[in-house]
């Protein structure tokens, strides 16, 4: 199924990602004694998937579903927890 969706599907998938890890940067930046540790992971992972959206653009068929594959794994782990 993966490998079926179009670049822009795929990049919607890692922004959905990329929006999570912001949201929770957001939240820890306001937490009354905030994690820095826990800050400088979720902005790695925020680079992580801007650096995938823009190997994205060049990818082919299966490079394109390995990340998906990837991000929708993430998508569900997210949702999990």
């Amino acid at each position: 199924m993966s490998e079926h969706l179009s670049p822009e599907d795929a990049e919607q998938l890692i922004q959905v990602v990329s929006t999570w890890y912001a949201q929770q940067l957001m939240t820890e930046r306001r937490a009354a004694l905030p994690d820095p540790e826990r800050m400088a992971a979720l902005q790695e992972a925020m680079a992580a998937c801007a650096a995938d959206r823009r190997a994205l653009r060049d990818a082919g068929p299966r490079e394109r579903a390995e990340i998906v594959a990837r991000y929708a794994a993430r998508a569900r782990e997210l949702d999990a927890g």
